[in-house]
């Protein structure tokens, strides 16, 4: 399973008290934590400087320590600990120093590199972060449940939780297809539903600059669209809670 990079569209559709939705174009890189420093397209670096780098501080407990370790220490709270024997980051990298990633995911297999668990990490904009660590059932479409676990826009609350609905990812398929759909309600009434949609590529240093070329600064890119539609929903009146809270402790599978 060698690296590769994901390109596609990224929806956001919010539901309630009005409808409002938009759609960007995004990119992000997939690889086995164990083989982040085999990458060897010169443009990409892990833990050094480059122009499309990962660091471990950015991800993880965020001090610089290996990543594997503490996914391991995940899965094991979880009675998953078959499933650290490989580990998968899909993310966005950072591009020319900057980086922000809103969700992260941690795809866990056995020996076998048979799929049990996937790891959902997830920051906001206040420097917030947290983690669901849930089992992967059988099926091709992979079904998650978590009850929320951090205030992740100003424009919601901490009510409610998320279902995560996803294709069973094929790693060794340089030209797979990956989708995944995220649906936040509360009270039985649906709030947002995120939906992901990529197409897999070679990590190649030609994939990347092209990448880099489209869509420059995917990072920068991020953050400026998460404050952009920020404005629009105050703009709409959408009503602002201030101070967000801390983050809670990971929660368990509601399934």
């Amino acid at each position: 399973m060698s690296a590769l990079l994901h390109t596609g569209e990224v929806m956001h559709v919010r539901h309630s008290p009005f409808r409002h939705r938009f759609v960007y174009r995004m990119w992000m890189m997939s690889a086995d934590l164990d083989e982040l420093d085999s990458i060897e397209a010169r443009l990409f670096g892990h833990n050094r400087m480059a122009p499309v780098a990962l660091r471990d501080r950015d991800h993880g407990p965020r001090d610089g320590s290996a990543l594997k370790p503490w996914a391991a220490q995940l899965l094991a709270a979880e009675g998953l600990e078959a499933f650290a024997a490989h580990i998968r980051l899909m993310v966005i990298p950072r591009v020319f120093g900057v980086g922000f990633n809103p969700i992260a995911f941690y795809f866990c297999t056995d020996a076998a590199g048979q799929l049990g668990a996937v790891i959902h990490q997830v920051k906001n904009t206040f420097g917030g972060q947290t983690t669901y660590t849930l089992p992967v059932g059988p099926g091709r479409t992979v079904f998650q449940q978590t009850e929320k676990g951090m205030h992740v826009s100003p424009f919601f609350d901490t009510q409610g939780g998320y279902r995560f609905a996803f294709s069973r990812p094929d790693f060794d398929d340089t030209a797979g297809r990956f989708a995944l759909s995220i649906r936040y309600g509360a009270g039985g009434t649906p709030r947002m539903t995120a939906a992901m949609r990529l197409v897999a590529r070679p990590f190649t240093d030609a994939n990347l600059l092209r990448l880099m070329l489209e869509m420059p600064l995917m990072p920068m890119k991020v953050v400026a669209a998460i404050h952009w539609q920020a404005l629009r929903l105050w703009l709409r009146g959408a009503k602002f809670h201030p101070s967000p809270p801390p983050p809670l402790q990971p929660t368990r599978d509601l399934a």
